[in-house]
């Protein structure tokens, strides 16, 4: 069992480890607001607890281990949000701080009678996939909106940094996981793209900013 401060260590290596898994420290000191010898000290601790590939001066590495105890600690959230979501209502803006603090909660019974009361959703609300009880994710490839080209036609599937600013910019778009584009056009200027929403008579310009955050699948029309 891990204290509620080791969790977010654990989280937050998962979430910044980059293609060949590494994180730096400084990385990690950023991300949690942590002075560097802190962060370090931690680091050395959970070297002997076999979770981190650790050595001074080096991009630290979770092990297997350690990746298994921080997707199970992903699974506590991502069911937490999908529950707030489906069975209490709330917006999908408002329930990653609630979730930050449910995820601390230390009985696997609690979460896996959420996961059965939710049907086992494979996505939180945000799409982004839920580990399973052993710790598995099943991963689905999307690509940025901004990766595809004039005359495609899309679905949105998953959001990238859904920050609660970012999430109600999308609100106001009428915009929520499901919902279809086909792209009308592509600014060479800028990147901004010109979409038609399927199904609906309005045409949105999105940004390059907003089409990079956006994790589409290519889809008929």
């Amino acid at each position: 069992m891990f204290s509620s401060i080791e969790e977010n260590y654990l989280k937050a290596l998962y979430n910044l480890s980059d293609e060949e898994g590494e994180v730096s420290t400084l990385a990690l000191s950023q991300s949690l607001e942590i002075k560097m010898p802190t962060v370090n000290s931690m680091m050395k601790k959970f070297y002997t607890k076999g979770l981190v590939y650790y050595q001074s001066y080096k991009p630290i590495r979770l092990t297997e281990k350690g990746k298994k105890e921080a997707a199970l600690i992903l699974r506590k959230h991502r069911l937490t949000e999908m529950y707030l979501v489906e069975k209490m209502g709330f917006s999908w803006e408002d329930v990653h701080e609630i979730a930050e603090q449910v995820e601390h909660i230390h009985s696997e019974k609690f979460f896996n009678k959420m996961d059965e009361l939710l049907d086992y959703p494979k996505f939180d609300p945000h799409g982004s996939p839920i580990p399973d009880k052993e710790g598995n994710i099943e991963w689905v490839s999307f690509k940025k909106l901004s990766e595809y080209n004039i005359g495609d036609t899309v679905e949105l599937s998953a959001i990238i940094h859904s920050s609660k600013d970012f999430l109600k910019y999308l609100n106001s778009k009428n915009f929520n996981l499901g919902i279809k584009f086909k792209i009308k056009s592509i600014e060479e200027f800028d990147g901004s793209i010109t979409i038609s929403v399927v199904g609906q008579n309005r045409e949105e310009v999105l940004s390059n900013i907003i089409a990079e955050k956006l994790l589409v699948k290519m889809c008929s029309s």
